[in-house]
């Protein structure tokens, strides 16, 4: 049986990405995203299910350990966040006075928390608030969390779908050691790379010049600083295309030119949801 591992608790929204991704697999949590990619790194056969960004929030932070662990990318799962507040059997709105969640979630739901007159208190992630407030068996406290996490812990749905904005979505990444990729065929892909630009002035402008000529579209273009460092930027990039295409290659052999570092994190299928208006 495949292993896919998750940062967080089971009832995380990564543990629910994981299950409809393959819900046969054995999905096994991890305390740190950098538990997920070590052990992702040290076992083949083993992938890892990380949130990459959130459609309204943005960034989750997981730059670093694409830069220094360079897993492969398999594929994108974009997943529906829909928040719950969570409490006791039998508890009402009114009870609720403390709300303990991730400080994403609290964010995504800072509407509800205002109008209801509630206090938060941020917490390592969602499913780890239910599972905090099931033990301490409070009724003035709830949770911000899906409801596979009301499942998982014996708690009461007080009310569903509580977040500011509908259409909620989170980018998840599927990563692991091994190198795949699929053929080239009349698909809609994604190449995905990171690249550090020689120091000279200039350079990225310069260097995304092959990807106008070409008539390539980039997705996404990130800039994060090097460990231990202000003044040295490795950058993160998508682009439309498989990178058998031959617009593709030649961009990237145009920006090959220009840096010292250029690493392929993987080529895989867009999700077609990209192609849903939400």
């Amino acid at each position: 049986m495949s292993k896919i591992y998750f940062q967080g608790t089971y009832g995380a929204y990564s543990h629910l990405a994981s299950l409809e991704i393959d819900a046969k697999a054995e999905i096994i949590p991890c305390k740190t995203f950098d538990e997920c990619f070590l052990n992702a790194s040290n076992e083949k056969n083993s992938r890892i299910v990380i949130p990459e960004s959130n459609r309204i929030t943005g960034n989750i932070g997981i730059e670093y350990l694409i830069f220094k662990y360079r897993l492969n990318i398999y594929s994108e799962h974009f997943q529906k966040i829909e928040h719950n507040l969570l409490g006791q059997k039998g508890a009402k709105l009114t009870d609720i006075k403390n709300v303990f969640s991730h400080a994403q979630a609290l964010s995504q739901c800072s509407n509800f928390i205002k109008k209801n007159n509630l206090n938060e208190h941020v917490r390592a992630d969602t499913a780890g608030s239910a599972e905090m407030i099931a033990k301490n068996k409070k009724r003035d406290e709830a949770a911000i969390a899906s409801s596979l996490s009301a499942e998982t812990y014996g708690l009461e749905i007080i009310k569903k779908n509580i977040e500011n904005e509908k259409g909620n979505l989170t980018r998840f990444l599927v990563m692991g050691k091994e190198l795949t990729q699929p053929e080239f065929s009349n698909k809609k892909y994604i190449t995905s790379f990171l690249f550090k630009l020689k120091s000279k002035p200039a350079a990225l402008y310069q260097s995304l010049g092959g990807f106008a000529i070409n008539g390539v579209n980039l997705t996404k273009l990130q800039s994060y600083p090097e460990k231990n460092s202000f003044d040295s930027f490795f950058f993160l990039c998508d682009l439309d295309g498989h990178i058998e295409d031959k617009k593709v290659q030649k961009s990237l052999e145009e920006l090959g030119l220009h840096c010292q570092d250029f690493h392929v994190l993987g080529v895989f299928e867009a999700d077609p949801i990209r192609d849903k208006k939400l």
